[in-house]
């Protein structure tokens, strides 16, 4: 093996307007603050910041929850933490599928040793809730309802006041994903009755990724205390988690926290709560609107009707004719560009063009629209 040092420099990231599905565009607030001095995770100013940081996530949930706290993983972790705690083998989930993220919801029923009972809707359709009563009357042992508030793949927006109320009437638990909807929609965890919640640093909130919030009700706790089985996950084990999180006494060790990236994600919970989530809310609804009247006047479509249609994520029909691949590199080449293309049954049929947090700007609107009109009329 050759010792002497590989001739590699520092790395230059170019600089890029990220309006895809995720990562969105992070502020220089965010990170400037992780740029900060690092200490360590057990640092006695670290902890008070820990503090503070779940008063931000609760606020931004909507939520009393005490359980409530950002998994030092991404959203796929955060989604395996919900569901390695609160499914034990044999339970009997009704897991909503509508796109692909619910699909993942679905293996990781089968990997808990759950059985899975799917209830499918068209991708780019919300889930149906009718539907999700009858797999409750046809399924009257199910205990969990799993869903996607906002399913990434589409852009399609479900109702989970509703479904979190057919899942109470059943006696049953709710785990929803709110990876893409948190910071730019509504998001009631209280007032909707939701039982455990998972999202993600990298989209609405505006923060780099790889940190997934999440947060559990009484009712989820209770369950999980209730186990008869271990958690198949020792690092996802709440039990062991809540040692190091837990506000209440000296904290235990139990995995070096990702420090300066808790930092950036601070950051932004407090540049959200300078804002109010009212505020973001309505911004987020003006760029969708201001994006999509510009895409109409350049015939473009919408994958979702205009009643479920998810403003932070457009999933838009490209063009008969048009060269997916291509004009995604162009508008990355020559604008600096980045939009998304379409998952699974919509790969290469659509466009995901994300505009979210601090990416859900007026000049990222004109940027996108313009250069769209610019590659697609290359194309003819």
């Amino acid at each position: 093996m050759d010792r002497s040092a590989p001739q590699i420099t520092s790395f230059h990231p170019p600089r890029r307007v990220l309006m895809g599905p995720g990562p969105s565009d992070v502020p220089a607030r965010v990170l400037q603050a992780m740029a900060l001095p690092t200490v360590g995770h057990l640092d006695p100013a670290f902890s008070g910041m820990m503090e503070e940081l779940k008063t931000l996530l609760r606020w931004a949930f909507q939520t009393k929850n005490e359980l409530t706290f950002p998994v030092s993983a991404p959203g796929s972790v955060g989604m395996e933490t919900c569901f390695v705690n609160l499914v034990e083998p044999g339970d009997t989930v009704i897991v909503c599928v509508n796109g692909v993220f619910g699909g993942r919801q679905a293996e990781n029923v089968r990997r808990c040793g759950g059985t899975p009972v799917i209830v499918e809707d068209e991708w780019g359709a919300p889930v149906d809730p009718d539907k999700v009563r009858k797999a409750f009357q046809a399924h009257p042992q199910a205990r969990i309802l799993a869903f996607v508030h906002a399913e990434t793949s589409t852009g399609a927006l479900s109702d989970a006041a509703t479904l979190a109320q057919i899942a109470r009437e059943h006696d049953a638990l709710t785990i929803m994903d709110c990876v893409t909807s948190l910071g730019g929609v509504p998001v009631l965890l209280d007032e909707w009755g939701i039982d455990a919640a998972y999202s993600g640093s990298q989209k609405c909130l505006s923060s780099t990724p790889g940190l997934s919030p999440v947060s559990f009700g009484e009712r989820a706790v209770a369950k999980l205390k209730a186990r008869k089985h271990p958690v198949q996950s020792w690092f996802q084990d709440l039990n062991l988690v809540l040692g190091y999180w837990s506000g209440a006494g000296k904290r235990t060790y139990h995995h070096t926290a990702p420090v300066n990236p808790l930092y950036g994600l601070h950051e932004s919970l407090v540049m959200l709560a300078e804002e109010g989530l009212e505020a973001s809310w309505a911004r987020h609804r003006a760029m969708h609107e201001m994006l999509r009247d510009s895409l109409a006047t350049m015939g473009i479509e919408f994958v979702v009707r205009p009643d479920a249609r998810l403003p932070q994520l457009n999933a838009v029909r490209i063009p008969a004719g048009v060269d997916d691949a291509a004009v995604r590199a162009a508008l990355l080449s020559d604008y600096g560009l980045e939009i998304g293309a379409g998952l699974g049954a919509l790969a290469g049929k659509v466009w995901r063009i994300g505009v979210m947090g601090y990416g859900a700007r007026v000049e990222n609107i004109r940027l996108c629209t313009a250069a769209l009109r610019d590659v697609l009329g290359r194309q003819g």
